[in-house]
Parts: structure tokens; sequence; C-alpha cells
């Protein structure tokens, strides 16, 4: 396993998820700052998420030409750009349009990371290469946005940004340093190729199986707070270390899920949505105490992020052909479920089902994403009987008639 290139692209995943997560808890400092509203600044949150739906799969199929390691440089170094002006942005507007810049190279960067993570390792260890390039991601959920955080409040919300901007360029130095270029060379399929892959069913119904499955995890997590405080009894202040816990589980969940999905990616992908239903059904009664609720939040994390690898693989083996577009496509669905997961949840609170209601409705959504990756096993076997059936008669008809060109 080449860890140094793999560490590279976990580089570039800690900042772009510190980025992604931050925002929401420096609201009230740039609220404050900017002399907006909380609601209103809850807008630069959107702001990002809608960057990383546009500029996911738009910057993937500009690039598909380019050499991978040049892409990913380059996306890194948009990153930067976005971040450096969202630290000097002289008003909410100016911030805003920061705010969705920096998102724009989000889904990218980890599409075309992806992409080239499973082509440094043998096919066996696959789904484990994506998952320690996402240990990046699952890592500044402990220890990256909590400092980013504390940055701010201490130093001024700009700081941040600027530390983040920091983390960039080590990200851009480590790409340059680290990613072979024998591996990352330009992809042959290019655009057209990239665009045919997208239009497969399979390739679809992969993606909708990650709308579902973490639409089921956002659903609830976009509520956490209000069930640790209202059901279980945690004080405000201790929320943040709760957090931390479900960055742990989410840890622990995706290196899990990394090596179980070598043996078994759709063995992996099947348990791991069911565990998810099975953890946020039983929220109402893991919520009613401290620290069942705490093992909670840890199960949360540990469930849902096992099945993050094989989701991504899966929508790469379906484009196998031309997986770049489809892998960055893959990571605006992860943005699609936690805007759809936070709706349902939300319903589910407005119509008074109770604090714990969202992560029943989002039971409700692992169930659905477990329908539709069933649905999409039956069609992969369907598609495969007929290939089964012609090698069959071939390995019949041609020794006889090798025989009959002896006589």
């Amino acid at each position: 396993m080449p860890l140094a290139p793999l560490l590279s692209l976990a580089v570039g995943a800690f900042g772009l998820g510190t980025t992604e997560f931050v925002m929401m808890g420096l609201l009230p400092n740039v609220a404050d700052d900017l002399h907006i509203s909380i609601p209103t600044a809850g807008h630069l949150v959107s702001a990002y998420a809608l960057g990383v739906v546009v500029g996911a799969p738009l910057l993937a199929a500009v690039t598909a030409k380019m050499p991978r390691r040049k892409v990913l440089i380059g996306l890194m170094a948009l990153f930067v750009a976005g971040n450096a002006l969202s630290a000097f942005a002289p008003d909410y507007h100016w911030l805003l349009a920061a705010r969705l810049l920096s998102g724009l190279p989000h889904g990218a960067f980890f599409g075309v990371g992806a992409v080239v993570a499973t082509g440094l390792v043998a096919p066996e260890r696959k789904a484990r290469s994506v998952s320690l390039m996402f240990l990046g991601l699952t890592v500044a959920n402990i220890a990256g946005v909590p400092v980013a955080t504390l940055m701010g409040q201490h130093l001024g919300w700009r700081a941040t940004f600027l530390g983040v901007s920091a983390i960039g360029l080590a990200a851009i130095a480590s790409l340059a340093l680290l990613l072979p270029h024998d591996h990352t060379r330009a992809p042959a399929a290019g655009l057209r190729g990239e665009l045919t892959a997208l239009r497969s069913l399979p390739v679809w119904l992969a993606l909708g199986t990650t709308v579902a499955g973490f639409g089921a995890l956002f659903s609830a997590y976009s509520y956490i707070t209000p069930m640790l405080t209202d059901s279980a009894g945690y004080a405000d202040s201790r929320v943040t270390v709760l957090l931390a816990l479900f960055g742990v589980g989410a840890t622990a969940g995706n290196l899990l899920g990394g090596r179980l999905a070598d043996h078994s990616l759709r063995g992996t992908l099947f348990g791991g949505l069911t565990a998810l239903a099975a953890v946020l059904a039983l929220f109402p009664l893991l919520m009613t105490t401290q620290w069942t609720a705490a093992l909670a939040v840890l199960l949360l994390g540990t469930a849902a992020f096992v099945t993050g690898s094989p989701l991504q693989l899966m929508v790469m083996e379906k484009a196998s052909a031309a997986p770049s577009l489809a892998s960055s496509a893959n990571q605006a669905a992860f943005n699609l479920a936690n805007a759809g997961g936070a709706l349902v949840g939300g319903l589910a609170l407005a119509a008074g089902f109770g604090a714990t209601s969202p992560a029943l409705a989002g039971a409700a959504l692992a169930v659905l994403g477990l329908g539709v990756a069933a649905f999409a096993y039956t069609v992969d076997r369907r598609r495969a009987v007929p290939t089964t059936h012609v090698s069959r008669l071939v390995a019949t008809h041609v020794p006889e008639r090798q025989e009959a060109a002896r006589r």
C-alpha cells in the first residue's frame, strides 16, 4: 500500500472537510462581525454546498482530458483562493461568493482523488485506498473543525479561513511531491467517454443509493443537538465533545468499511445500511440517558461511514471505462443527501413527532437505500445472465466444431 501518495490525498481531504463544517461553529461570530442575522449567515453553509453540487460534475467534465495529478493540484489551488477570499471578504455578499467558490473544487477533488487512489493499489485493495483518502475528511471532524472553531472564536473568523488556506498550500506541496506521474496521466476516455458512462442505469442506481443512505445520516445528524439537549439532558457546552465522538465513530467506520469492502463490496454496503437503519430506529430509546446517547452518537458515525468507501467504489466500478465524472457526481450526491436528509428530518419535527423523530425518518431513508441497492443488485444479475449464457454456449459448441473440423 503506497501510503505517501494516499497521505497527500488525505491532507487535501482534511482541508476540504475542515472548511466545509467549520462555518457551522462560526455562524454567531460571522453574523456579529458583518451585522447580519444568524439565519442569513446560515446561507453561507448553503452556498458551499451549492458550490459542491455544481462544481463536482462541472469541473470533472472540464478537466476530463487533463492529467489527474495536475487536476488535483489545480483544484486545491482553487480551494486556497476561495478560502483566502473568504478571509478578506469586505462584506456578506463577497463572503457568500467566496464560499461558493470554495465549494466548487470539493466534489471534483474527492471524485478524481478516489480514481487516482484506486489506481495506486492492487485491485483487492481499492476500497481500502479510498477509505485512506476519506480518512482526512473524518479526522477533520475530530481535530480540524474543533481547532478551527476555537481559532475563529479567539482570533476572529478571518483567521480561521487563513489557517484553512495554509492547509490547502500544504496539500498542494504534498500532491506535487508525492503523487507519481505514471499513475495520474490524462484518462483515455475523454469527455465523451465520461458522459457516456454517466448514462448507465447502474451508475444512477448507485448514486440513488448514496442519496438515500447518507440522507438517512443527515436526517438525524442535522438535529443531533436538540436530541442531545432536549431528550438526553446534555448541557449545550458538552455537545461539541459529543460531536467529536461522532468523528471518532466516523473514522472507525470509514477504515472498517474500506477493509470489509475489499472482501465483499455488496455485502459491506448491505450490512452498513442495515446497521444504520437499526441504530437510527433505536434512537428514541438510546436518547433517554446520557451514556446511551453518547453511545448512539458513536454508533451513528460508525454505521454511516462504513458505507462511504463501498458507495464511492461502486459508482466507479459501474462507470469503469470512464470513472472520473461519475465519481465526482457521487460527491454531489453526498451533498444532495445532506440537504435532502435535513429537509426530511425537519418535516418530521415540524409535524410534531418529537425531538427524536428525525432519526426515525432517517431509518426509513436507510431502508429506502437498502431497497435501491437491492434493485441495483437485481439489475446487475439480469445483465450478467445473457453474458454467462453465451459463454456456456460457446464453451459447449466450440469443442464440437473443432471435432467436426478434424473429421
